[in-house]
């Protein structure tokens, strides 16, 4: 055990005294870990994400809007009594619709009508249960209720990311234009994952609409809530039930559906990533074999040092061999804590919850293991075939 003591040392000593040249034949390892660690960890943090909103958000929302067929050449809608119409399906639950107003202007009362949004503002009523069928909830303040509808009453509730835009605060009372008529800030709705597009909406009584813009209260779009387990035959359903027996006049939607397609771009993002940490491996493997090569003619002189002093072939070749396995340990240690500082990182700022693969630690660490040994085997080699004459030439 003495002699492997000492060859030991001596791979330590030749790592140690040239530290830059360490570091660079290291960075191919710890990339190639840091990269495979990274890219499988944010993969799983993503999909954990996805799995989280769809749990809290349900995979049963089915969205059901007019494509125009009812409506001839005018803003497609639905008829008038669709919600009725779809709650006469079996395998649904619960619905509401919405009718979006188009052609309206919305500024912010405060601050001058000067100011306006460069994206159109969508303006739209609601069915009073619209939050209980989207199971979403308010950031504060109330959503439209029936004294709103039964007295007209002029009030406005805006979606989370407009309340941001507009600079509306809890708590304050604040007005909101639209076209010209002035309408009170009751409430903020939290932002719908799978709805988006009520984060920027303002939503008005129909009974207030119908005042001021001269709007038929007929739905645009309907939410609908199918049984758990019954998605698919109410999705096919719907369009039948809304349109009196045919199939025309109504596109459905899942929107949960476009989560799980997200997830499966991830993965395949994934995959994508990971393939790059292996190629990084790969090329790191390829400079350590040249770095080290390099090594063995600088460090010639000591080579043939030792073979006149009796050292064997293959006590010159474990030398070199046991510098890679130091490498390749370092580094495969070094780039997994940096994939997981990744992971951690990437995850704290999009608010994700991390999540480790310990089994993938042991994997990236190996395969960084593997590569940097094979890489250290051709100088190592190269070292062992050098006779003490010829390291005279060389050095």
């Amino acid at each position: 055990m003495n002699w492997f003591r000492e060859i030991l040392s001596v791979a330590l000593g030749g790592l140690t005294a040239r530290k830059v040249r360490t570091l660079l034949i290291m960075l191919g390892p710890v990339l190639g870990a840091a990269g495979i660690v990274a890219a499988v960890g944010l993969n799983e943090s993503a999909k954990g994400d996805v799995r989280q909103t769809l749990e809290r958000l349900g995979t049963n929302l089915i969205v059901a809007s007019a494509d125009g067929t009812f409506s001839g050449g005018e803003a497609p809608t639905l008829p008038e009594d669709a919600v009725s119409r779809t709650m006469n399906v079996s395998t649904v639950d619960r619905a509401a619709g919405i009718t979006e107003i188009g052609s309206l202007i919305v500024l912010p009362s405060q601050g001058g009508r000067d100011f306006f949004r460069t994206i159109p503002v969508p303006v739209l009523t609601s069915d009073q249960n619209l939050l209980d069928v989207l199971d979403a909830r308010m950031l504060y303040g109330r959503f439209i209720n029936g004294a709103d509808e039964e007295n007209v009453f002029r009030s406005a509730v805006i979606g989370q990311d407009l309340a941001r835009d507009y600079q509306y605060l809890p708590g304050e009372v604040r007005t909101i234009d639209v076209n010209g008529e002035t309408y009170g800030v009751v409430g903020v709705l939290e932002n719908v994952d799978l709805v988006p597009k009520l984060d920027t909406a303002v939503i008005i009584p129909k009974s207030a609409a119908e005042e001021d813009f001269d709007i038929e209260q007929k739905p645009t779009t309907l939410y609908v809530r199918a049984v758990e387990g019954a998605v698919d035959a109410t999705s096919n359903a719907l369009p039948v039930a809304i349109n009196l027996g045919g199939d025309e006049g109504v596109t459905v939607a899942v929107p949960s559906d476009l989560l799980e397609a997200q997830g499966a771009v991830d993965t395949t993002l994934r995959n994508i990533l990971f393939l790059m940490g292996g190629l990084a491996l790969l090329v790191g493997g390829v400079g350590i074999a040249n770095v080290m090569s390099i090594s063995v003619i600088q460090r010639s002189g000591e080579i043939g040092i030792r073979r006149a002093l009796g050292h064997t072939k293959v006590t010159i070749a474990m030398q070199f061999v046991l510098e890679a396995l130091f490498v390749g340990v370092l580094g495969g240690l070094a780039g997994v804590l940096a994939g997981v500082g990744v992971i951690y990182l990437v995850s704290s700022i999009l608010g994700w919850v991390a999540t480790l693969n310990i089994p993938l630690f042991l994997v990236a660490g190996g395969m960084a293991l593997i590569v940097s040994i094979i890489a250290g085997l051709y100088p190592a080699l190269k070292a062992a075939r050098l006779e003490p004459l010829e390291t005279l030439r060389l050095g």
